[in-house]
């Protein structure tokens, strides 16, 4: 027997009730597996109307223009200034109630020994022998720290080799080895960069492998996918992944390398009438003239502050900040 269907799934009226009854008999013998009944189906729902909205017109924001006094108030700069000027006052304060220029000299006459030793090149070429020594050391131990990172990325046994010897060799202070030093290369240059090879090796070992372990598994198939074999591979998905941890690994190696280098020409410089601005430090601290102690201090942290704000930080805004890696 056939039955016509209309569209949307209703028999017809003229189709009988015995049809329609032995379809849906028929129907539910085989598990609903005929057509649906026209009581359990619901209607199809009213059809909506479009509306259409008018949209205001765009209208631009008004720029605020903002003062200048406003924008030196918000500038960083400004605030650092304002408070380096506040700690000078202060200082400047307790020496004059202090009274002794001996124990703690006035912030102007710190000043005034600082200019002078700029001026007629003694703390200059004190401090360039400094550097000198500080960037040889620097080197090498960045580059004996990216070797042994390399080896613990490549392999479990570099890995387990890494671990060891951080675990071992991280917490010696660089200064403690430097008796061994003299005792092994001598009186000379070769000690001082030795204890700066230790002082930068293992913390920035340390933050490499850290960094990269921590490459998102997502990248290194993206890596992959795209036919990145060997040094390509290293260059253009794990470094750059890796650079945040990098640049942290070699902020806290140069500060290291940094105190240590003045810390070691202090007993170096003691020990043979030479050395950088540890020596300075230390000769003038030996006359009495404190105000050039002092004006030593001051370079060394002039120094760090300078290679923090213009090698580091100018690097960072380059790479990691301008990827949206850093805030």
């Amino acid at each position: 027997m056939s039955v016509t269907v209309l569209p949307g799934g209703a028999v017809p009226d003229h189709a009988g009730a015995s049809g329609t009854g032995s379809i849906s008999g028929s129907a539910r013998a085989a598990g609903g597996a005929g057509l649906p009944d026209r009581a359990s189906r619901l209607p199809d729902p009213p059809l909506r109307l479009e509306r259409e909205r008018e949209l205001p017109d765009y209208t631009a924001p008004i720029e605020t223009v903002v003062p200048p006094w406003r924008r030196l108030i918000d500038s960083s700069a400004w605030r650092q200034a304002a408070l380096l000027a506040l700690l000078a006052g202060a200082w400047e304060v307790a020496a004059r109630v202090a009274d002794n220029d001996l124990l703690l000299p006035t912030f102007t006459a710190a000043a005034r020994a600082l200019w002078d030793g700029l001026v007629n090149g003694e703390l200059l070429l004190r401090a360039g022998i400094s550097l000198k020594l500080l960037l040889q050391g620097y080197a090498l131990g960045v580059a004996l720290a990216l070797a042994l990172t390399a080896l613990a990325t490549a392999s479990r046994w570099g890995r387990d080799l890494l671990s060891s010897l951080t675990a071992m060799f991280n917490p010696l202070p660089a200064i403690a080895l430097l008796p061994l030093a003299l005792l092994w290369f001598g009186l000379g240059a070769t000690s001082l960069i030795f204890v700066l090879v230790h002082a930068v090796l293992w913390p920035l070992a340390l933050a490499a492998s850290a960094g990269f372990a921590s490459v998102p598994e997502t990248l290194r198939m993206a890596g992959r996918n795209y036919g990145l074999k060997g040094p390509r591979y290293v260059a253009f998905i794990l470094l750059p992944a890796a650079l945040p941890a990098i640049l942290s690994g070699l902020r806290v190696g140069w500060a290291f390398a940094w105190r240590t280098l003045i810390a070691a020409e202090l007993f170096f410089g003691a020990s043979s009438g030479q050395g950088g601005l540890g020596w300075y430090i230390f000769q003038n601290r030996n006359e009495l003239m404190t105000d050039r102690v002092f004006a030593g201090l001051a370079l060394v942290i002039l120094i760090g502050w300078l290679v923090e704000r213009l090698v580091f930080s100018t690097i960072e805004k380059a790479t990691v900040r301008r990827w949206g890696m850093q805030r």
